[in-house]
């Protein structure tokens, strides 16, 4: 094989990986979108979609796998090729976790609304915008945009603690909330996974366009 059909081959690799990446974040517009607008159809849909973003895992994998096998790459083409494969496990995961957020919205149909849906609406918002981020980086070979989503995910970290103390008051002043501030519980934490997806892929454009591998350590402070 020329290295002009293995440069092809790389292209055709990234563009499947970006169709994945598009698919990954409307399935997280339309799982937010259900919530708020308490839409069961539209989260059902969104059910029943995510196994296409789990067969182009499967198939990127396996395109990966191939590649690795007939061309042997090295250096950069090796980093693009195993960063493919990780980066494409971090959207599955990511449509999963929208998949689990229509899911709760589906039981929290079926009684009243708690609250009005302020706070967790903010923070899928910014979950969303990282994950975009994340895969904009990836796309231009960004490494400054990649660190600026490590450090966005404070703040739906910050979101979560707070929202999870305002649901604790609920169920404390009135234990008929339980059930429902419970579920919205679970839905802030999918939000903050998804959160938590997107900085795995910021990690993994630092590593393929520095060579650096930055996952487990801890960012240095002002004074460093």
């Amino acid at each position: 094989m020329t290295q002009r059909h293995f440069d092809e081959e790389l292209t055709a690799l990234k563009s499947k990986l970006l169709r994945m990446a598009d698919l990954a974040e409307d399935q997280i517009d339309k799982a937010l979108t259900a919530l708020v607008t308490r839409d069961s159809a539209l989260a059902r849909q969104v059910i029943e979609r995510d196994h296409q973003v789990n067969a182009m895992d499967v198939e990127i994998d396996e395109d990966c796998i191939r590649l690795l096998a007939l061309h042997q790459p090295a250096a950069r083409d090796l980093r693009l090729v195993t960063t493919a494969m990780k980066l494409a496990s971090e959207l599955e995961r990511i449509s999963d976790l929208a998949e689990n957020v229509c899911e709760r919205s589906i039981e929290l149909n079926e009684e009243p609304q708690l609250k009005p849906y302020i706070d967790i609406p903010r923070m899928g918002k910014w979950a969303r915008t990282m994950v975009k981020e994340s895969i904009d980086a990836f796309v231009k070979d960004d490494a400054t945009l990649a660190r600026k989503v490590l450090t966005d995910d404070d703040f739906v970290d910050d979101l979560m603690v707070q929202l999870f103390r305002e649901l604790l008051s609920f169920m404390l002043e009135d234990p008929r909330t339980t059930s429902r501030a419970i579920r919205l519980t679970f839905i802030a934490k999918y939000l903050e996974r998804i959160a938590d997806h997107a900085t795995n892929i910021a990690e993994l454009v630092v590593y393929l366009v520095e060579g650096k591998i930055i996952r487990h350590t801890t960012p240095p402070g002002p004074s460093e």
